[in-house]
C-alpha cells in the first residue's frame, strides 16, 4: 500500500491544458492504454477505464457508499472504476435530527445533513483502507462557507486522492442559506477559489434546481472545473397522514432513485452539448440499461447511488451488464456509442 499523502502540487498547475495532461489515465491507475473503454476528449484520453471485461466507466455516488468499507464485505471494490466517498468537511458535522430517511414510491428521501467526522478522520482512517484497492478515489467536499470549502481542498492537496468533487448544493450561510450552486456568478467564484487550493483534478457536482443547468455548467467550467457530475438530488417532501406531519424531521429532503432518472438524463444530455469537459452522469441509475442511456446521452462515466441501498451488488451487476451488451453488439469501445444521440 502506498502512503496516503504525496506532493501533488509539484505535478499540478491550475490550468486546463496542464490539468488534462495530468488527468490522462486518472480513472484506472496503472491500467492498459489500449482503446477498450477509454474516453477521448479534445484534451486526450480520459481513462483508460480498462478493456473488455475490465470496462469500468462506473463508480459510486457520494453519500450512498460510505467510504467503501461496508460494501467491501460484499463486492470486490477493485472492480469499480472509482469510489466517491461521502461528503467530507473541514470539521466534524453532526448532521440533521432523525428521522432523516424515508422511502418513496420510486426511490427515497434523505435529509442526513452531510454528517461526517471531518477531513482529518478521513485521512487517518478511510484513505489508507481505500488505497489498498485498485480503484480511483474521489472525495466529495462540502462546506457552509467558501473558506470551509477551501480548507478541505487545501488539506487534501498533498494526499493520495485522485479527484475532488465539489458539492455546491450546500447552503451558503454567509448569503442567507441559499445554495451555492444556484447562482452562476457564485458558482464561478467558488470553483475558482477551490481550484486555487486543490492539488487534484476538480469535478463540480451540479444541482438540478436551477432554471438553466447549462448556464451553471458553463460557469463551473469558466471557474476551472475539470469535470462535471450531475445531477444531485431534487428537493422533495413526504407527509405521514396518520401523524399529520412530515415524515422527515427537517420537513423536506433530497429525492433520489429511479423516479428522477428522466430529469437527470435530460440534464446530462444538455450539459454534454454545452461544455467540453467530461461529465459523470448520475441520478436514478439502477441497471446497466440505465447506465447505457447516460453514456449514449454523452456521459463519460456514470455513478450509482440509491440503487446501492436496496441492492448492494448493483455496481458489479451493471459492470457485467455493460460488458455483456458490448459483446452481444460487437462493440469494442463504448466510445462508439457515447453521445450518439443528436
Amino acid at each position: 500500500m502506498r502512503g496516503t499523502c504525496w506532493h501533488a502540487r509539484s505535478a499540478w498547475q491550475p490550468s486546463m491544458g496542464k490539468a488534462w495532461k495530468w488527468c490522462t489515465g486518472w480513472w484506472g491507475r496503472a491500467r492498459s492504454s489500449s482503446p477498450g473503454c477509454g474516453i477521448m476528449t479534445r484534451y486526450g484520453s480520459w481513462g483508460p477505464w480498462g478493456t473488455g471485461s475490465r470496462c469500468r466507466r462506473q463508480g459510486t455516488a457520494s453519500g450512498t457508499f460510505g467510504s467503501g468499507r461496508e460494501y467491501g464485505e460484499l463486492i470486490d471494490l477493485d472492480r469499480l472504476g472509482a469510489v466517491t466517498v461521502k461528503g467530507v468537511s473541514s470539521e466534524p458535522w453532526k448532521g440533521n435530527p432523525a428521522p432523516r430517511i424515508a422511502e418513496t414510491q420510486s426511490g427515497m428521501l434523505n435529509s442526513i445533513g452531510l454528517q461526517n467526522p471531518g477531513v482529518e478522520h478521513f485521512i487517518e482512517h478511510d484513505l489508507p483502507f481505500l488505497r489498498q484497492h485498485d480503484t480511483k478515489i474521489i472525495v466529495n467536499i462540502c462546506g457552509h462557507t467558501l473558506a470551509q470549502y477551501c480548507a478541505v481542498a487545501e488539506r487534501l492537496a498533498d494526499c493520495d486522492v485522485d479527484m475532488l468533487e465539489l458539492n455546491i448544493s450546500c447552503p451558503n450561510v454567509e448569503e442567507g442559506g441559499l445554495a451555492f450552486g444556484t447562482d452562476p456568478h457564485v458558482v464561478e467564484r467558488v470553483v475558482r477559489a477551490v481550484r486555487h487550493y486543490a492539488g487534484q483534478p476538480l469535478a463540480v457536482k451540479l444541482s438540478p434546481e436551477v432554471a438553466d443547468i447549462t448556464e451553471i455548467a458553463r460557469a463551473a467550467v469558466s471557474g476551472g472545473a475539470d469535470a462535471l457530475s450531475l445531477i444531485n438530488t431534487l428537493r422533495g417532501m413526504k407527509i405521514d397522514i396518520h401523524r399529520r406531519r412530515p415524515v422527515l424531521a427537517s420537513k423536506a429532503g433530497g429525492c433520489s432513485g429511479p423516479g428522477i432518472m428522466p430529469v437527470a438524463l435530460r440534464m446530462v444530455y444538455e450539459v454534454c452539448r454545452a461544455v467540453e469537459v467530461p461529465v459523470i452522469g448520475m441520478g436514478g441509475i439502477a441497471t446497466f440499461e440505465d447506465a447505457l442511456e447516460f453514456i449514449m446521452a454523452g456521459a463519460a462515466a456514470v455513478a450509482v447511488g440509491t440503487a446501492n441501498f436496496h441492492n448492494p451488488y448493483a455496481t458489479v451487476e451493471i459492470i457485467e451488464g455493460i460488458r455483456g451488451y458490448m459483446e452481444e453488439n460487437n462493440i469494442a469501445s463504448l466510445e462508439r456509442i457515447r453521445g450518439i444521440i443528436d
